[in-house]
């Protein structure tokens, strides 16, 4: 998992998508936990795979592209506060609502910052950047991220060519941006610091520029006295940039129509999800492959039982389950010859006499048998309807026996069904 940070120029330089393209741009490309593992400044043409292989981009918007409002408001539901904030901020522009991207902050105190950015701005990089594989991409205001030093106005410089993007955070919660159109770039260090001195006429100032444009802005400062004493020139890193992404500042693309946000990444999950079906066909072949065998011993042996009953049966044409039919002959000759099968009376009869037995010594009053009857190959044992028959005793004692006992419901008697389980 990654992220990928970006500082777009502003709108005033980068008026269409060939030209932002074309652009450059300063970014940073970190891993969590907030790891950075590149940086630079290149152009965005450039960043095409990086940003596709991200899981998240962050666009840093010029301070000149996002108007900050912090409006009193009471606390709405999500619905009603997205239906609210065109009305909320009316007043505050200069052209309709409906032309703008209006997006609420956190809440704190009874009030709530709202950004607000034009809509065609925001469409345009939306597009730009899904053109460029982008997966998730969110755009923030750069004055909200950047460093936030108490007493301090902080600023941010991002020069292109004679065009330079000033960007200050006045406070905790305020800040702006401007776009300077400077005669050359050796002049820029004169013009830019003559507006911040107009927009901050006292207190300290930190100005943050690349490490290459350090020295032409200290060199204009040297012999400027006063300046010198409260204006502060530092190399800016990302650093500075980060952690103030992480604060509940709006996202401007949550009000862009446009989706950016991909409902699940599937090419991080690709090897997983092979894996997974290659684990599953293999589950399913061998399951299949030993219900084959399964099958193929099941019929083996059915017809091994077929030929051993045709050879002692020869006489029998029908043959449905030859391990039944044949244990019905043998049933059948015991009988014609005499001897007894587990099913017949005499058997049932003398292994209940038995059981009965061994159960009745263990009760103190055990109940009175009224009738035995056999019927087809069962005997059925009535007892008193008072009693309190032994049943789970009798169960456990006929089971060592071969035998099972059934409760048979009635109105008037105890019933008791046995039948041979061999």
């Amino acid at each position: 998992m990654s992220t990928l940070y970006i500082r777009l120029p502003s709108k005033a330089i980068a008026g269409n998508a060939q030209q932002l393209i074309a652009l450059s741009c300063s970014f940073a490309l970190v891993s969590h936990p907030g790891t950075i593992e590149r940086e630079g400044v290149t152009l965005l043409s450039n960043l095409a795979e990086l940003i596709s292989k991200a899981s998240r981009v962050v666009l840093l918007l010029s301070g000149g592209d996002v108007n900050l409002l912090r409006i009193e408001s009471p606390p709405l539901s999500v619905a009603r506060l997205k239906a609210a904030l065109p009305n909320l901020v009316e007043e505050y522009l200069l052209c309709d609502p409906s032309d703008c991207v209006i997006v609420a902050g956190g809440y704190s105190n009874g009030s709530r910052t709202i950004g607000v950015a034009q809509r065609d701005w925001i469409s345009l990089i939306a597009k730009t950047f899904i053109t460029l594989g982008a997966r998730h991409v969110s755009a923030l205001p750069s004055q909200s991220c950047l460093a936030y030093i108490p007493d301090v106005v902080t600023a941010t410089i991002s020069e292109h060519d004679s065009y330079v993007d000033l960007t200050l955070r006045l406070n905790e919660l305020d800040g702006f941006g401007i776009s300077i159109k400077a005669e050359s770039s050796q002049t820029a260090p004169q013009e830019v610091i003559q507006a911040l001195s107009a927009v901050v006429p006292k207190g300290s100032i930190k100005i943050y520029v690349t490490q290459g444009e350090i020295h032409k802005y200290r060199e204009y400062l040297a012999d400027k006295h006063g300046l010198n004493e409260r204006v502060m020139i530092s190399a800016g890193n990302w650093s500075d940039w980060i952690p103030g992404t992480k604060s509940t500042i709006p996202d401007l693309m949550t009000g862009n129509s446009m989706n950016t946000r991909s409902a699940f990444d599937w090419h991080a999950w690709r090897w997983p999800l092979v894996l997974g079906s290659a684990v599953l066909l293999i589950n399913i072949s061998a399951l299949n492959i030993d219900w084959w065998h399964m099958k193929s011993d099941r019929d083996a042996l059915r017809s091994a039982m077929t030929q051993i009953f045709k050879s002692t049966f020869p006489n029998e044409s029908v043959i449905i389950d030859p391990l039944a039919q044949m244990q019905q002959k043998i049933s059948i000759g015991k009988r014609n010859s005499g001897m007894s099968v587990a099913d017949d009376f005499p058997a049932i009869a003398a292994s209940f006499g038995e059981a009965w037995a061994s159960v009745k010594a263990s009760l103190a009053s055990p109940p009175s048998i009224t009738g035995l009857e056999y019927h087809d190959r069962g005997l059925l044992v009535r007892l008193k309807p008072d009693a309190d028959p032994p049943t789970q005793q009798m169960k456990a004692a006929l089971t060592e026996r071969g035998l099972a006992l059934e409760s048979i419901p009635s109105q008037t008697d105890v019933i008791w069904q046995i039948r041979s389980v061999k």
